[in-house]
């Protein structure tokens, strides 16, 4: 059974600019976002780079949010920086392809490392990064970071067809429809084993629970990098 939680203090998150006007205003925060304590990890040094990632429908948007107040770390929407193209096909209920998201991928990885070089202390990023090759587009991070110490992890958020189908179907004026569903499950590549035993960037989430029940296993789950990039630094 799940403890009960104050609600956060915490700074709210700042919010990246998109490039060109979003599609979508971000909301606020989350109202039942979990107490913010004392961390007793280090995150000074590193520059902490969270990816929260999985289909259409699966919360990215509500848990990246949350982490990022909890955090104090800058918010990043990737879908406000799709090309007006890529969102007429999403819209058009005609999946992206590759050539399609590389550009995308590209542009949200320097994103995250402007907001970085601009101060920020960590960035959370949503992004569906559905395949592998997605996903190591935006690990070059690291290569490109000013400070060596560039952290990316991904949050993914795992869930059945029925809640993905059953969340976006519940959406009122949004691009992304269910055949869009079907199609970004036809293409997952869900995290393997090299990725979870050997890069250790990936953290995966069940998202069947109450949003704070996904929001208490979100922040376990961070915690626990911090706790261990703090024993390392």
């Amino acid at each position: 059974m799940l403890q009960s939680f104050e609600q956060a203090h915490s700074t709210p998150p700042h919010y990246a600019a998109a490039p060109t006007p979003p599609m979508s205003k971000p909301t606020s925060p989350s109202a039942n976002a979990i107490a913010n304590p004392a961390l007793d990890m280090s995150t000074a040094d590193h520059h902490h780079i969270l990816i929260v990632t999985g289909p259409a429908g699966c919360g990215k948007s509500t848990v990246a949010k949350f982490l990022a107040e909890r955090y104090g770390f800058t918010y990043i929407e990737g879908d406000d920086f799709h090309p007006q193209a890529n969102i007429e096909k999403m819209a058009a209920n005609i999946p992206l392809d590759d050539a399609d998201r590389w550009d995308w991928l590209i542009l949200l990885r320097d994103q995250a490392l402007d907001s970085l070089k601009q101060g920020a202390k960590g960035v959370v990023v949503t992004c569906s990064a559905l395949k592998k090759k997605y996903r190591d587009v935006i690990r070059t991070a690291r290569l490109y970071d000013e400070d060596p110490n560039a952290a990316v992890q991904f949050v993914y958020l795992r869930a059945s067809k029925e809640t993905l189908l059953a969340r976006v179907g519940a959406r009122q004026g949004h691009y992304m429809k269910d055949a869009m569903v079907t199609s970004q499950l036809a293409a997952l590549e869900e995290p393997d084993k090299d990725e979870i035993e050997k890069l250790k960037d990936v953290q995966i989430i069940d998202v069947k629970g109450s949003q704070l029940e996904v929001q208490k296993l979100a922040q376990t789950a961070v915690d626990s990098v911090f706790q261990r990039d703090g024993a390392q630094a």
